[in-house]
């Protein structure tokens, strides 16, 4: 079984500090095999806010912790419109990683991290077609036992945001971004960026989009919430590629605490899912 906490929307400069320190205590308490954070590291990508970034970053790593990322689009400089459009990014690789799109491989999962950050969009997102090339070609070498999990800021899948059920909008070359998934065998799609938590399974989202389930990240965080929803991050236990389970935890105003806990099959058909209460988990204990 592999264990991976997924953190997304940490945004660094409009933060806090108590919040920052209790998800990091979490995280060395409960010690994922691997941490996902999918982008959004900063609030404007200025140099205070990444070295604050990478100093949380650096406390995690030597605590012995395994750490994949990828960046956000509020990594790219807003205001700054020279560097904005002539190196977006070159804070976020010279603070958090020269690798825009990293792989991570083990004995159970094989996880891809996409960027999908650009200089002309304010806040959408956009996979091209070279990314959609290197997401075939990645997991076409995986072994067919292993659950294959995409990573990007943005979804791929419009995602209900508001009160009323409005939908956002989707990544940019949505229909074949998600074609190129659906043909990579993709199992778990991983996203954040709307500071909602949020999963469902991909093909009763987008008919003829495989069999991908779809799970979005609250804000870990930041102080920008969305209809109030308070921050949160995923903690994932992958069991094969047909079976997990998803945690969400939730801050309560003191400590980062269990909210839901769901467990995830696939038939063959499609995802079924089921509450996994305390009862049940003693009987597995037993």
């Amino acid at each position: 079984m592999a264990r991976i906490a997924h953190l997304s929307d940490i945004h660094f400069g409009a933060n806090d500090s108590k919040i920052v320190d209790a998800a990091t205590a979490w995280l060395e308490a409960q010690r994922p095999d691997l941490i996902v954070i999918s982008g959004d590291f900063t609030q404007r990508a200025r140099v205070t806010q990444f070295k604050q970034a990478a100093a949380w970053l650096g406390r995690l790593r030597a605590a012995g912790l395994k750490i994949l990322v990828i960046p956000g689009n509020h990594d790219i400089p807003l205001y700054d419109v020279v560097r904005r459009f002539a190196r977006p990014l070159e804070r976020y690789k010279r603070y958090i990683s020269n690798d825009l799109c990293p792989f991570y491989e083990d004995r159970e999962v094989a996880i891809l991290g996409i960027n999908t950050a650009r200089s002309l969009t304010i806040k959408d997102g956009r996979i091209n077609h070279d990314q959609m090339a290197m997401l075939r070609d990645r997991f076409a070498h995986v072994p067919p036992d292993k659950t294959r999990i995409l990573v990007t800021h943005h979804p791929l899948f419009a995602m209900p945001i508001g009160r009323g059920g409005e939908l956002s909008e989707a990544v940019g070359q949505h229909d074949d971004a998600i074609k190129a998934a659906c043909e990579a065998g993709v199992h778990l799609a991983l996203a954040g960026h709307f500071h909602r938590t949020y999963a469902q399974a991909a093909r009763k989202m987008v008919e003829h989009s495989g069999g991908a389930l779809v799970i979005q990240a609250g804000t870990a965080t930041s102080t920008r919430l969305r209809n109030a929803e308070p921050q949160s991050f995923n903690w994932l236990h992958v069991r094969r590629n047909n079976e997990m389970e998803l945690q969400v935890i939730v801050w309560d105003g003191a400590a980062f605490r269990r909210a839901s806990h769901v467990e995830y099959r696939y038939d063959g058909e499609g995802w079924a899912s089921r509450t996994v209460t305390d009862e049940m988990m003693v009987g597995k204990a037993g």
